[in-house]
């Protein structure tokens, strides 16, 4: 049975806040007076001739002495309202507001109105009820059913207010559908809060740390009013409950919206558009909801784009994202992910950010699973391909693409840059190593370019890293490096000595080493097999590795050459004797992608154990420790690099002399040169593809449709960017005598 209380009319607009919530001296208007801030100016009592006039235009109050007005209030334009409880009114001028050729005279018209503060020249029409919310100056409130704010209110954060149940808090349950990861989403939640607290679950200490943090940032205090900033525009919408709106919003449509903060300022402008619900939940900065959208527990990182039906359900969805059409549910994704199509499918999985799925993408059903507790999780440039349906659990290493194919086993792949292949025919997992280096580098240049390019955020608190050669896929390339070389002395062992029983791992890393530097054409002749890659008992087929291996050992080159590089550029007076001091102190290690920004494993634990003990002491206080790491990223980033080239060199500190980094940079000088070409050569073959050519008459017009390949402006820069590289190597070696 619905239960419907009937009370006194003389109670509506009052008593928002019940007795046994006020402070003592306090009235159910304090929080409310709070929130306006500099909004407040010196209002006064209606006159009786303005209290006629409104009479006049059809205007009813529960009492006329509770209705405060600017002094520039001009009561002709109020018509039709009915007012209840204590309304404050800003001046009203003759003036029509215009917005998207929307234009409407400034005034209240033809709505109810219970408790509310208005701006300068609001335009309120037709909203059939608006209930204790304050308005900014030059805000358009037309056609909306109902827009209310409870005393309750949360906005989207995960607490609760004073005399609720703990059962009544939001989680957003990310990364794995049993909760077990679970946690308390608050406005300005960055995807490294989000990441820290669905990690170390086993750490009590930290997580109980994460919990005070989130309830010592909001007031349990009952009472507050929701809140629309200046120039905001909401129009037809149906539903907007427990909403707080910022400046320079534009709403329009929308079907439902509650219990939600919609963030928004005039440099970063969010839209809410038709026919979109959304249901406890956090929008940042930026953010674009368009076209029938359902999104319930989630937050919406800064410049984060759901379009096209989407549904995005326990979810975090990270800076300069888009998702459209598909469903995702229960995952974390960090920065620049990209899924567009209307059969893709993502569940309890860790996506690390510059990520795209493709149509029909099956990543993490757990229907093939006894309980629905598994997880994937993927490094950086996350691609699974057209039909790909994986099974948890699953890890990727960074930058994996994998073709299209059902794949029913667990898999563990620790090859960054490859490409994994379900060969169903021979019943094998193949996985070819380095493939985006000899066959797409296009795709993975542009796209490293291009998350840059579009990175939108006002606000860069974590600093996100983009390269594809960055500490993190550097660790993995000198590991599977390691892996490669296992895997190819045993390959060779057993096929040139079928008694190897009593060799060691280390016997077949040498034999394997030495193949693949000095005898590369024997190693690519070896059948050569990867172990604990997938939970089958088929074989797993490493491919290309007498051609991959080398290619890493250049690429960490690079690497570490590009970050001398940007060393010398921060300083003209760094020289050869200033970077000796850094080789010094050069050293590797795990280094872990922290909602898109990288951090050493001990600047980490270091971090977590300042949250542990106290020394941060709430979330405003780790993000600015965010941009503390992110000011040391560069140099540590360089020390990295030069231990990694010392490493993959097998040399020392002291070896580190002019003679070596001169060979250094020769080879980088020929790795860059590769890569450039090879940029240039993986989009040609779109053009010289006769398959590709087949749609046009001729030439002229395929390059009327899909322009010219010379006129391509990242391959244009990409060449400049050659011949500056070609420069600088040349500069530096006369500069420094090397």
């Amino acid at each position: 049975m619905n239960v419907i209380q009937k009370k006194p009319l003389t109670e509506l607009g009052y008593n928002f806040v019940a007795a046994p919530y006020l402070p003592e001296g306090k009235d159910e208007y304090y929080l409310r007076n709070s929130q306006l801030g500099k909004q407040q100016t010196n209002y006064r009592k209606l006159t009786a001739l303005e209290i006629e006039i409104l009479v006049r235009n059809d205007n009813t109050s529960d009492d006329w002495n509770n209705i405060f007005v600017a002094n520039e209030f001009n009561p002709q334009l109020v018509k039709h309202c009915h007012f209840f409880g204590v309304v404050r009114i800003g001046k009203l001028e003759p003036y029509y507001l215009e917005f998207h050729n929307l234009r409407l005279p400034v005034g209240l018209y033809n709505s109810t109105i219970s408790s509310c503060d208005f701006g300068d020249n609001a335009v309120i029409h037709n909203v059939n009820y608006l209930s204790h919310y304050i308005i900014g100056n030059e805000v358009i409130i037309c056609n909306v059913n109902e827009m209310t704010t409870t005393d309750h209110a949360k906005f989207g954060n995960g607490i609760v207010k004073e005399g609720e149940s703990e059962s009544l808090r939001i989680w957003l349950e990310l990364c794995n559908e049993n909760g077990g990861r679970s946690v308390m989403p608050f406005d300005g939640m960055l995807p490294g809060d989000a990441w820290l607290w669905t990690r170390n679950r086993d750490d009590a200490a930290l997580q109980q740390q994460f919990k005070v943090f989130t309830e010592n940032q909001f007031d349990k205090k009952r009472g507050y009013y929701g809140m629309v900033g200046d120039r905001s525009v909401i129009k037809n919408c149906k539903i907007i409950k427990d909403v707080t709106i910022g400046t320079d919003a534009y709403l329009k449509g929308a079907n439902k919206i509650k219990n939600v903060t919609i963030n928004s300022s005039a440099e970063a402008t969010s839209q809410i558009g038709e026919g979109c619900e959304l249901v406890n939940g956090i929008v940042g900065y930026g953010c674009r909801v368009f076209y029938g959208v359902k999104a319930v527990r989630f937050v919406m990182a800064s410049h984060s784009q759901l379009k096209y039906g989407a549904r995005l359900i326990n979810s975090y969805l990270g800076n300069n994202a888009t998702i459209s059409c598909c469903e995702v549910l229960n995952s974390l994704i960090f920065p620049a992910h990209e899924q567009h199509h209307n059969n893709s499918f993502l569940c309890a999985a860790l996506i690390m950010g510059q990520s795209n799925m493709a149509a029909g993408a099956t990543i993490g059903s757990n229907h093939n699973s006894r309980g629905a507790d598994g997880e994937v999780i993927a490094g950086r440039g996350f691609w699974p391909g057209l039909c790909v349906s994986l099974k948890h659990n699953s890890r990727f290493a960074s930058f994996m693409l994998i073709a299209k194919g059902t794949y029913m086993y667990e898999m563990d792949v620790p090859f960054p840059f490859s490409l994994v292949l379900n060969d169903e025919q021979h019943n094998t997992l193949r996985i070819m190593t380095g493939y985006w280096f000899m066959h797409n580098m296009y795709a993975l240049a542009r796209n490293s370019w291009k998350y840059i390019d579009r990175d939108k955020r006002t606000d860069k608190t974590q600093l996100i890293e983009y390269d594809y050669l960055a500490p993190d896929s550097v660790e993995e390339m000198i590991h599977s490096m390691a892996l490669m070389e296992i895997a190819t002395g045993q390959a060779w062992y057993l096929k040139f000595e079928h008694d190897n029983a009593s060799l060691s791992v280390h016997d077949f890393q040498e034999k394997g080493k030495d193949l693949l530097l000095h005898d590369p054409e024997e190693a690519g002749k070896l059948q050569i097999y990867a172990a604990n890659v997938e939970n089958s008992s088929r074989k797993v087929q490493l491919l290309k590795v007498h051609r991959s291996y080398p290619l890493f050992k250049e690429l960490i080159n690079l690497y570490a050459i590009r970050n001398i590089f940007s060393y010398i550029a921060q300083d003209e007076t760094h020289n050869f004797t200033t970077l000796r001091g850094i080789v010094e102190t050069a050293e590797r290690g795990p280094w872990h992608n922290v909602g898109g920004q990288l951090m050493k494993e001990e600047t980490l634990a270091d971090l977590k154990n300042q949250i542990r003990t106290g020394t941060i002491k709430g979330w405003a206080e780790l993000h600015e420790n965010y941009r503390i790491i992110g000011a040391h990223y560069a140099t540590d980033k360089l020390q990295h690099a030069i231990a990694s080239l010392l490493h993959i060199e097998e040399k020392k500190a002291r070896d580190f002399t002019p003679a070596f980094l001169k060979e250094c940079l020769l080879q980088s000088l020929h790795m860059q040169t590769y890569l450039t070409e090879n940029i240039y050569r993986s989009r040609a073959k779109d053009y010289q593809n006769p398959f590709r050519q087949m749609t046009y008459e001729n030439e002229a017009e395929m390059e009327a449709v899909v322009g010219k390949l010379d006129d391509n402006s990242f391959i244009q820069q990409t060449l400049a960017d050659l011949a500056t590289y070609k420069q600088q190597v040349s500069t530096l070696i006369e500069q420094w005598k090397l």
